[in-house]
C-alpha cells in the first residue's frame, strides 16, 4: 500500500508536463488579447473609413 502511495504521489509531483502546459495558457492569453485588440482596431477603422466615406 505504501509503495503505491509513493508511486502516485511522485507522479504528482513530477513537473515534467508542466511546461507544456505554461506554455498552452500563454499560447491562448496571447491569443485571446490579440483577437480583442483586433476586434476593437477593426471597429474603429470601420468607424473612420465610415466617416471619410460620408464626407465624399
Amino acid at each position: 500500500m505504501l509503495s503505491m502511495w509513493t508511486a502516485v504521489q511522485s507522479r504528482l509531483l513530477k513537473e515534467n508536463g508542466a511546461s507544456l502546459v505554461e506554455y498552452a495558457l500563454l499560447v491562448a492569453l496571447i491569443a485571446v488579447v490579440a483577437i480583442v485588440a483586433i476586434t476593437v482596431v477593426g471597429e474603429r477603422v470601420s468607424e473612420n473609413f465610415s466617416e471619410i466615406a460620408a464626407t465624399l
